[in-house]
């Protein structure tokens, strides 16, 4: 369905005010479900084909549900989706639109994680769960794409909301093959962000330990990026310390902070795509980040994918009698 090749565009309003130089956006929000798991969906997918499945599943909090419904659909074969009882409403019928099995369950995410997993095993279904070899596989494409789309000249970071650490890894991997062949000469500094109510990977961290441990009541504005117990969380913290990467975390306030900065250059993206420019901010005040350092920033799913959230955004707009309508244009202009 034509995923991938995503824009990489100069952030020309963002930069001057984050103090930067050089920030880029590498806009995943185009992809045909509107995020990054269309590129791990297609590669996943193919496998599940290859090896002659005829049903294939996931356990999503919402962007990947909708991309392996689609891709399912579009594949033409049965494929089931499960997702957490707390889902918001709003977010299972762009689900529900490709007609897949749909099953709202009550538990622990991350358990229901690994017991999906068993499930597909027993029955015979495909499970493209997002930290899946084929998945992360797709991800890779996106450090592939950035060093075409910058000629080969690495940025000094890329910056990459992360929930269940799939597509760090992948991003990561992806880097490693390219340096490994020679055809970049440095590694990128990888960014891992999360939201401080539900930070596994952040809290392991800066506790310097060597396994992340479950969140017991998570708690952030946006399920796409609260994985209470990352399947990758482990192997992206061994990948980050390896290779001088870093972990941070920010707000829901500094989420949709970001959200409303990421609007100025005319990307709609939802407040866990839009961490990426909050932790830019932050790391930029904490001086891990300078003016001169090439950045470039991962939105990684479409603001319309979870609109109600828009409630909590400080929008204004007049009312007015038509005949009063140029006085109040006037008025509007002039502040």
């Amino acid at each position: 369905m034509q995923e991938g090749f995503t824009p990489l565009t100069k952030a020309n309003h963002l930069s001057p005010l984050l103090d930067l130089d050089y920030l880029y956006i590498k806009n995943e929000t185009v992809n045909p479900t509107w995020s990054f798991k269309d590129r791990g969906t297609y590669t996943s997918l193919q496998h599940a084909l290859s090896l002659g499945y005829k049903s294939i599943g996931t356990l999503s909090s919402g962007n990947m549900a909708v991309s392996v419904a689609a891709y399912g659909a579009r594949a033409g074969i049965k494929t089931l989706i499960l997702v957490s009882a707390e889902l918001p409403p709003e977010k299972l019928n762009p689900i529900l639109i490709y007609n897949p099995i749909l099953i709202r369950v009550l538990g622990d995410y991350g358990q229901i994680y690994y017991e999906s997993l068993k499930i597909g095993q027993e029955l015979g279904i495909y499970f493209l769960n997002s930290d899946i070899p084929f998945r992360v596989e797709g991800s890779k494409s996106i450090a592939f794409e950035l060093c075409q789309q910058l000629n080969y000249k690495v940025p000094d970071f890329v910056i990459i909301p992360t929930s269940s650490g799939g597509n760090a890894r992948g991003i990561i991997k992806g880097f490693l093959e390219f340096y490994e062949q020679k055809l970049i000469s440095k590694l990128p500094r990888i960014v891992a962000v999360q939201l401080e109510g539900c930070a596994p990977i952040y809290q392991a961290w800066i506790d310097k330990q060597e396994k992340i441990s479950a969140v017991k009541n998570p708690q952030a504005i946006d399920q796409a990026i609260a994985n209470p117990f990352p399947p990758s969380g482990n192997e992206l913290l061994r990948k980050l310390k390896k290779y001088n990467g870093l972990v941070t975390a920010v707000s829901d306030y500094e989420a949709l902070q970001g959200q409303r900065m990421l609007a100025k250059e005319g990307i709609f993206a939802q407040p866990a795509a839009a961490v990426s420019i909050a932790a830019i901010r932050k790391l930029r005040k904490e001086g891990i980040i300078n003016q001169k350092s090439r950045c470039v920033a991962l939105v990684t799913g479409a603001g319309l994918k979870y609109s109600g959230v828009l409630e909590k955004q400080k929008f204004s707009f007049s009312t007015g009698k038509l005949k009063d309508l140029k006085g109040i244009i006037s008025t509007k202009f002039q502040d």
